[in-house]
């Protein structure tokens, strides 16, 4: 049973920040690459940015230098920091993890509840 827990989302102005966590079950965290991915209504479920076992990242063109992916091993948690928030990154957030060619893919086939993130003034 995949179990992932997504939270840290809110109602945030542009140019404001978040810090999404993502609580992952031991059994998909601790061999894997993570990933977050974003949703907006209306549009396909993207990959924003992933990070390997190893602490490798990378980022989607759309967030790179303002958001920034890490993980916390004794924790089997992922964070997303996301600074310099703009309306366009309003979406539902979710994380998954695997093989780093399932995280590029964003082949899952179960998902956790996701966050809502909404930016606006």
């Amino acid at each position: 049973q995949v179990q992932l827990v997504e939270s840290g989302g809110g109602l945030v102005q542009p140019g404001g920040s978040l810090r999404l966590s993502c609580a992952a079950s031991g059994s998909i965290f601790s061999s894997n690459a993570m990933g977050w991915y974003r949703q907006a209504p209306g549009k396909q479920r993207e990959l924003v940015a992933s990070i390997t076992r190893i602490g490798n990242t990378n980022y989607a063109d759309s967030v790179k230098g303002r958001f920034a992916i890490s993980r916390d091993s004794a924790k089997n948690t992922v964070f997303l920091q996301m600074s310099s928030l703009k309306p366009e990154d309003t979406a539902v957030y979710y994380c998954n993890g695997g093989p780093l060619y399932t995280v590029l893919r964003g082949d899952f086939g179960s998902w956790g509840q996701g966050t809502q993130v909404t930016v606006s003034s």
